[in-house]
């Protein structure tokens, strides 16, 4: 299994580097043929933030969805603590759901945005010629005109899947909506959270081919 550690705004240092390759041997116990998990480390300049200063996002890539967890906290360590227990549980409903639709592994990576990818991002950026991102898991960040606003696009690989799985997928990934491409009707939709134990779904009145 390999794990990448980088920092976005933040140095890594070797002893961090090293305590979160030991927590995260954890993952091989439910996760055996995870092959690569990304870890992310993100500090928070600003004083008025800093209870949450440090975040940590770990992603664990494997033949099945992406499983993703983060958590901020004034420490990094108190933050890398705080997503393994996020990660821990994701991880066990992977391992409860296979056992009770085996056949579900072999689901192909799926549409996978995340908030950050459709916001502006935070620090400023240079004008990239490249407009549209032509490569799965590559970005492209453009401004518009001469104005301060920045536009970041990521492509991604997506499979059809029904609703029962964008919304079990959206689950792991620990985010409030969840974009894919619908099986039955080809259609792009996208299911979201709206209140309690209760979701929406938003289809386009279009088909992809």
């Amino acid at each position: 299994m390999e794990i990448v550690v980088k920092g976005r705004n933040a140095e890594v240092s070797d002893r961090f580097r090293g305590h979160v390759e030991e927590k995260l041997q954890k993952i091989e116990q439910f996760a055996p043929r995870a092959q690569r998990v990304d870890v992310e480390v993100t500090h928070e300049p600003n004083p008025a933030q800093a209870e949450t200063s440090e975040r940590i996002e770990i992603t664990i890539r494997d033949k099945g969805p992406v499983i993703r967890a983060e958590a901020a906290a004034s420490d990094r360590y108190g933050a890398l603590d705080l997503a393994m227990g996020k990660l821990i549980e994701r991880l066990r409903r992977v391992r409860d759901r296979r056992k009770e639709h085996p056949r579900r592994e072999n689901v192909a990576e799926p549409l996978n945005l995340t908030p950050e990818d459709v916001n502006i991002p935070q620090q400023k950026v240079e004008r990239d010629e490249k407009r549209v991102p032509s490569e799965p898991g590559e970005a492209v960040e453009t401004q518009l005109g001469d104005s301060p606003v920045v536009v970041r696009q990521k492509l991604y690989e997506a499979a059809p899947m029904s609703i029962d799985q964008a919304l079990y997928e959206m689950e792991l990934v620990g985010h409030p909506f969840y974009l894919f491409i619908d099986e039955e009707t080809k259609q792009p939709c996208a299911v979201y959270h709206r209140h309690g134990w209760t979701y929406g779904v938003i289809r386009l009145d279009a088909e992809v081919q």
